[in-house]
């Protein structure tokens, strides 16, 4: 338990048990003086020395401990999170060494080591890039090969969930739900008939044509079930000759092979790793900053999935509140009237959110303001928000010491993220920061021995006053 406990924090009871020895100290030996006093004297001088010499020894030691929490406890602290931001997010950014002066030779030390690991890593990471990109260029290929076949595709898993989709199943998947990877199948098309045609496919192990159904029931497709050769799951076709893509969609390949070995998913959402969970990160632009009478009008959310922020996984809307906008909120997220006419309301946006973020832990920087606005018409929505939360806001302080700034902004700078200027303060451009975020401190939270979601919000929770101090 004790080894839990901040650096910081462990100085102070240090102090604090410096004071109470000094204390007891001085009234040890004025109680002796006091009893061996010979003639007997009064106890009141002796009592008021103790009173004095007590109080003195507070101060001192109150004194000695601020200078040592500010001159070398917080840039330990400080140095030590930078320097697991390297090992373990590939932060690049140089070491505070002013701020740990007075450590002697342990900045100056950690800054060697951390650029020599830059330097060794650099011609692998040039080596690595000139590979993605030769990978992109595959895939995007393939995208366009793939786009102009009728034929949308999507690879399932053993557990009947998605790996991947291409853009003409997107448009397919779209028109029921949000496309999501990892999704089950059955989110989005009539359990009775996909389980009959599977079952037909693992009795013959042959290809399977049904007709599939949408779950909402206002939509059917041919479609086919092909089984994998040498790999389990299964590919499921749908004819998308009469599927209509809008002319500048985006068609993205959507996937994640991992997820074809995937785990069933553990019922105990604390005792799982993070890594293993499924996250969306989502941000809100509001009319003003009060969640009980103010209004949504612009939601932004991305998916993590395995670590790692799904490409093509998105949603970016306005979101019609309903009343003009303030001039001094457009000021700050630049959205105007114009934007939002047309644009659905909270609720027709919320239900999106909310089947986007299907069996995901919610993310966001400050979680209790945006989901305040969203609880606010949950009935409307006919929907609860009772999923797992995680605020970066917290994550920050369990990374980085609650004494540091804990702003988007700040907490960005210190990971090295960069927000294009144009996207920040819109929904979606601090939606995607706030998952880059969350990417990148949870090797750093497993690298301080903290790897499972409920481990994680215990740790969280000795925070809790940052987002009071902020609402």
């Amino acid at each position: 338990m004790f080894t839990r406990l901040s650096l910081r924090l462990r100085i102070f009871l240090f102090f604090c048990l410096l004071a109470l020895g000094g204390v007891a100290i001085s009234g040890l030996a004025l109680w002796i003086g006091w009893s061996r006093a010979d003639p007997p004297v009064p106890g009141a001088p002796f009592l008021n020395a103790g009173v004095i010499a007590s109080f003195l020894t507070l101060a001192l030691v109150i004194g000695i401990w601020l200078l040592f929490d500010e001159n070398v406890a917080k840039p330990i602290e400080r140095l030590a999170a930078q320097m697991r931001g390297r090992a373990h997010a590939g932060v690049d950014a140089a070491l505070d060494t002013q701020a740990a002066r007075y450590l002697g030779d342990l900045a100056p030390a950690a800054q060697a080591v951390a650029e020599r690991l830059s330097g060794n890593t650099l011609d692998i990471a040039a080596a690595i890039a000139r590979e993605t990109e030769r990978l992109q260029a595959e895939k995007a290929r393939l995208t366009t090969l793939l786009t102009e076949v009728p034929v949308a595709m999507i690879l399932v898993n053993p557990l009947h969930q998605i790996v991947l989709y291409d853009g003409q199943a997107a448009e397919v998947l779209s028109a029921i739900a949000p496309p999501r990877l990892n999704a089950p199948l059955a989110d989005y098309f009539e359990s009775e008939a996909l389980n009959a045609a599977h079952d037909r496919l693992a009795r013959t192990g042959r290809e399977v044509t049904f007709e599939a159904l949408s779950t909402d029931g206002a939509q059917s497709y041919d479609a086919r079930l092909k089984p994998l050769d040498q790999a389990e799951g299964y590919m499921m076709l749908i004819d998308a000759g009469h599927v209509e893509l809008s002319p500048d969609a985006a068609r993205p390949l959507v996937y994640d092979f991992d997820l074809l070995n995937a785990a069933p998913a553990s019922a105990d959402t604390r005792a799982t790793r993070l890594r293993d969970l499924c996250f969306v990160a989502f941000d809100s632009e509001t009319t003003g900053l009060l969640p009980h009478k103010d209004d949504v009008v612009q939601l932004g959310a991305v998916r993590v999935l395995n670590g790692r922020i799904v490409p093509g996984e998105q949603i970016d809307t306005y979101v019609d509140p309903g009343r003009p906008i303030p001039p001094a909120s457009t000021k700050v997220h630049k959205v105007a009237d114009a934007h939002v006419r047309g644009a659905p309301d909270i609720v027709a946006a919320g239900r999106r959110l909310h089947g986007f973020a299907r069996d995901a832990v919610l993310v966001a920087h400050n979680a209790p303001f945006d989901l305040a606005f969203l609880k606010r018409h949950a009935g409307e929505m006919g929907v609860a928000w009772d999923h797992p939360v995680l605020d970066t806001v917290l994550l920050s302080a369990v990374v980085f010491g609650a004494s540091e700034t804990h702003t988007l902004d700040a907490l960005c700078d210190r990971l090295g993220i960069e927000i294009p200027q144009a996207e920040r303060h819109t929904a979606l451009g601090d939606a995607r920061a706030t998952a880059e975020a969350l990417v990148r401190m949870i090797p750093m939270l497993e690298g301080r021995g903290l790897s499972t979601f409920g481990e994680v919000i215990a740790e969280t929770r000795k925070h809790g006053r940052l987002l009071a101090d902020l609402n």
